[in-house]
């Protein structure tokens, strides 16, 4: 398996990527891979990006444009339509490859990526199949909680910041940002519980950080989430499948649920008993059962040979 950086445009904005081919003969189906929110193309997207390489697909992991090695400012902008317009663009690079067959082409989003990919996906028939891992639709998680049960003046605070925000830029007054992470595990679950701190062990510890994973969001990513439903275009799917890969012990999982409700076509909620939310970043265990999952998934889906 070969592994190289390209780069490509999505709506006039640079993006970086890491480019895997298998070590058999093309044309070979192709996987575009997304990251979750604040992440990179180097940590789980990578991984998963390598594993499925190492099955007979070509995978582009790619940084979100504002984010990662990728152009676009304000650094750190979380920009829904912006997003979901990455993951098309990426389709249609790997369309123009010759060592790709731009019939057999498919979405795999994490987490944020994983609604992000359901929206791509639906507004775009070059994709073949689509699945997720662990995904959420970031604009509910960030009114209603991971869990759902998140009190809604939280978000109403943080839209009055966000226009606050924007009236200090309008000023010629540096905004801030506004900071994803506390300094400490301890702080991160008084925040958030279990979920904040497997969340501060993966992206802030030697776990699974890395340099380029934004440890802010530039503030009008809050009033751009605030109006965007990733779940929308969902039933638009049909009659591509949709494969969902959730843990038993993610607190997110209510999202997953509900795209299963609303998915019109072939669809399955496949269920990795004993991990959470993070557990299938990273841990050997839980990936290595999410894999095979989508390598018989994507493997019928989009024809391997």
């Amino acid at each position: 398996m070969a592994m190289t950086t390209v780069r490509f445009d999505s709506a006039g904005i640079p993006l970086a990527a890491h480019l895997h081919t298998p070590d058999s003969a093309g044309p070979w189906p192709a996987l575009v891979v997304g990251h979750p929110g604040t992440g990179v193309k180097e940590q789980t997207a990578g991984t998963y990006a390598r594993l499925m390489a190492e099955r007979g697909f070509v995978t582009l992991a790619f940084d979100a444009a504002h984010q990662g090695e990728s152009g676009g400012l304000p650094r750190g902008l979380e920009d829904p339509a912006q997003r979901v317009e990455d993951f098309k663009a990426a389709v249609s690079f790997l369309s123009t490859r010759p060592d790709v067959d731009a019939d057999r082409i498919g979405l795999l989003g994490i987490c944020a990526s994983g609604g992000y990919s359901l929206a791509a996906a639906g507004g775009d028939p070059r994709v073949r199949a689509v699945a997720t891992v662990s995904g959420v639709d970031v604009a509910r998680q960030f009114r209603f909680g991971a869990d759902g049960t998140q009190d809604p003046a939280v978000f109403q605070g943080l839209l009055g910041l966000a226009a606050q925000a924007r009236t200090a830029a309008a000023r010629g007054v540096d905004p801030g940002v506004m900071t994803m992470f506390p300094e400490t595990a301890e702080q991160a679950g008084a925040l958030g519980g279990q979920h904040g701190i497997e969340g501060f062990e993966y992206y802030c510890t030697p776990r699974g950080e890395h340099e380029r994973s934004a440890k802010f969001l530039a503030w009008p990513s809050v009033d751009k989430l605030a109006s965007f439903d990733a779940f929308h275009a969902v039933p638009l799917i049909a009659p591509r499948p949709l494969l969902q890969i959730v843990g038993s012990r993610a607190v997110t999982s209510w999202m997953a649920v509900e795209v299963h409700h609303r998915a019109a076509g072939p669809k399955e909620l496949h269920w990795i008993e004993g991990a959470s939310h993070v557990d299938l970043y990273d841990k050997k265990e839980f990936v290595d059962a999410a894999v095979e999952k989508l390598d018989g998934f994507f493997g019928s889906a989009l024809d391997r040979k």
